[in-house]
């Protein structure tokens, strides 16, 4: 990053430092130069109107599009214009997309790329929110946008398919893909996720790209897999993100386990007590208590408490499908207790009217345990002329299984 950047420089020494930077190729210099989040956005001798005949000057092309698009960024901004200066870092990155396509032989620009796409995310945030408002867009319409606006760099970086891995502009993929991750979790299209990580998957050097980013994308692709009740793929997904994040980023490890401890769970996992308190997630401990006793009321009772918790991380109907594993262990305790391989349902029954589902009958418990035996949480069948359940000799509650 270029130290001498001022918080008071005037626009022909600014624009003389971003030619140095471009003529050395020096991605971070140029990135930092060009960032909003960098002291020379607060320079009023930056806020020329017409800076266009200064950058010409100075700047060659295609750089100068790109320099113009961030002044221009910079003049919206000390106006209090929040739309149009999303609108200038939307140029800006279009600009930084030419620039790229034109320079074929060369990735240097890539923090720069990487710089340009995260402001305008970061911007379209408080764009989108403001046109929402005032009702000129609908809501996330503008996130929309940007993520059409960031898949031109895409386009450049998957078309670079040279033989050096080093020089490809494919090490700029992984950084747009998380950007484009967080735009559509954020307005639950995660459809649109497929393609990205598929190309990502189809990299040869995959694994080599920085941890940070390689973290944020098994994140990502953890909670996708989730959703698509893919849980083995989930698991190995977010447990590669909790277990290679850095131990002081202890808000990120909590946020990982907000999905991860649901996932754990439905595939026979039981977190301990000391990990809940570890990352301050008291919204689980009674989750937990009631999966490993089969407590369906406990359960119940603590989706009602922590209703909003778990709707607003978007778990609710995640943690829906522990209540199978609950009832699976709730039987299993009923079988430990009986010792028999033959067990009249109507024992279920009683079991389930203690935990206060008063208005269950002997054929709806019949019908939990058809489906816990057609899920292969219970080894056997039922005898509808007994109404007997009769469960395997060896491993009647088999282990559960991703």
């Amino acid at each position: 990053m270029n130290k001498n950047i001022s918080s008071n420089i005037n626009l022909n020494d600014y624009l003389n430092q971003v030619n140095d930077a471009h003529y050395n190729q020096d991605g971070e210099a140029v990135a930092a130069l060009l960032s909003f989040r960098q002291p020379h956005v607060m320079s009023h001798r930056l806020n020329a109107e017409k800076p266009e005949r200064a950058v010409a000057n100075i700047i060659y092309p295609p750089m100068d599009e790109v320099v113009l698009a961030h002044l221009k960024v910079i003049l919206w901004y000390r106006c209090g214009k929040v739309l149009e200066m999303w609108q200038a870092q939307c140029a800006m990155v279009t600009a930084v997309a030419r620039f790229m396509t034109e320079s074929k032989e060369e990735n240097w620009m890539l923090p720069l790329m990487n710089t340009a796409c995260l402001e305008l995310r970061l911007q379209s945030i408080s764009a989108d929110a403001q046109s929402a408002r005032t009702g000129a867009t609908k809501a996330g319409e503008l996130l929309e946008k940007t993520a059409d606006c960031l898949m031109a760099c895409f386009r450049v970086c998957a078309a670079d398919t040279r033989a050096s891995e080093n020089d490809t502009k494919r090490w700029g993929l992984l950084y747009l893909v998380n950007q484009f991750f967080k735009i559509y979790f954020k307005i639950n299209k995660l459809n649109l996720c497929k393609p990205m990580i598929r190309a990502i998957e189809s990299l040869a050097f995959k694994d080599q790209y920085p941890l940070s980013q390689l973290i944020t994308y098994k994140y990502y692709t953890g909670r996708k897999a989730m959703f698509d009740s893919d849980f083995k793929a989930a698991n190995e997904a977010l447990s590669f993100a909790f277990q290679r994040c850095p131990r002081r980023s202890h808000k990120n490890k909590r946020r990982i386990l907000i999905y991860l401890l649901p996932v754990k769970m439905l595939i026979g996992y039981i977190p301990k007590k000391s990990l809940l308190l570890k990352y301050n997630l008291k919204e689980f401990m009674d989750v937990v208590m009631a999966v490993k006793t089969g407590d369906i009321r406990l359960l119940n009772d603590a989706f009602v408490q922590y209703e909003r918790f778990f709707i607003g991380a978007g778990i609710y109907l995640i943690l829906e499908k522990l209540k199978s594993v609950a009832y699976r262990n709730l039987f299993k305790k009923v079988f430990l207790i009986k010792q028999s391989h033959q067990l009249d349902i109507a024992v279920f029954t009683q079991a389930l009217k203690w935990l206060r589902m008063e208005d269950i009958d002997v054929d709806e418990t019949e019908c939990l345990l058809a489906n816990m035996i057609y899920e292969g949480k219970i080894k056997g069948y039922i005898s509808h002329v007994h109404k007997k359940l009769v469960v395997s000799k060896k491993d009647a509650f088999p282990p559960i299984a991703a």
